[in-house]
């Protein structure tokens, strides 16, 4: 004699024969005011216990989830939006390098690393290559206004007449004339390596200045006091490595390294933080490449 099972929560979605009845699976975090909307719109809607989701039955309830899902992101996208925008008003950011636009806050300003790295920085921020500006929506302004006194005090450093006023300063001083020398020293794209400590050929690796690609090591002898002023973290006898740029191709099947490099490396394997400028900067390389080909 055949032993007869109690229905369980499953069978809810079941047919009497077993077959699984159309219609689709949602969870979403618990909101009571959520929930109302969701019954509202989904009258025939069951929960599971098993499997902690809502089934909504019917073959088309994948695409009226989807369709649901997609107007509850919006509308909290505008209730963000609107939020935002309020915080704004009552607290706003007066500066030149900002303009309030239909939709958020439109950026300008003249080029600074600190700029790019700080509003990248801001959730939901956007870089507009044709207007050569910054997209912010309103639901933003909290991260942007933190972050605002780094960004607008890095773009008065390099407003052109900031730039000029430096330099004319600079003429004519030692400082000038180091950055002068360690300018020409990067030009010649060499870097000293330990002998027992060298790195692979042709894959990019990380040394003090930024990611690089050995792509000759011949033996010579590093010039030790030329090494002493470029390369002051370098204390042992090296050799000359030379190196090339890598290409966004190469950086990107670069596989990130899981643990930082010890505090005496001369060179090591780069980290996701390191990589993710370095993969930027080589696609806007790239790209401005592509621009001036014919």
């Amino acid at each position: 004699m055949s032993e007869t099972k109690s229905p369980t929560k499953r069978d809810e979605v079941l047919s009497s024969d077993d077959a699984p009845k159309p219609g689709a699976d949602v969870s979403f975090p618990y909101d009571r005011m959520t929930v109302e909307q969701f019954r509202k719109r989904f009258p025939r809607a069951r929960w599971s216990d098993v499997r902690k989701a809502w089934f909504v039955p019917g073959r088309t309830a994948p695409r009226r989830i989807g369709r649901w899902l997609a107007e509850l992101e919006a509308e909290a996208d505008a209730h963000a939006d609107a939020k935002g925008r309020d915080a704004f008003v009552f607290e706003p950011i007066d500066s030149p390098y900002l303009q309030l636009g239909k939709a958020g806050f439109r950026i300008r300003t003249p080029y600074s690393k600190t700029v790019v790295d700080e509003l990248r920085e801001v959730p939901f921020s956007q870089w507009d290559g044709d207007l050569r500006l910054w997209h912010v929506p309103f639901r933003s302004y909290e991260d942007l206004r933190h972050r605002w006194p780094a960004i607008e005090a890095a773009a008065r450093r390099n407003e052109p007449e900031e730039r000029r006023r430096r330099a004319e300063e600079r003429k004519g001083t030692e400082q000038e004339m180091r950055s002068r020398l360690r300018s020409a020293e990067r030009k010649r794209h060499r870097y000293p390596l330990a002998g027992l400590d060298l790195p692979p050929i042709g894959r990019p690796v990380a040394v003090s200045y930024g990611i690089v690609v050995f792509t000759e090591i011949t033996g010579e002898l590093a010039d030790p006091g030329i090494v002493a002023d470029f390369y002051p973290s370098v204390t042992e006898d090296h050799v000359w490595g030379y190196w090339r740029v890598p290409t966004l191709e190469e950086l990107v099947r670069t596989w990130p390294a899981k643990t930082p490099p010890a505090e005496d490396a001369t060179w090591w394997l780069p980290t996701i933080e390191e990589l993710r400028p370095a993969r930027r900067a080589a696609r806007s390389r790239e790209a401005k490449s592509s621009a001036k080909m014919p």
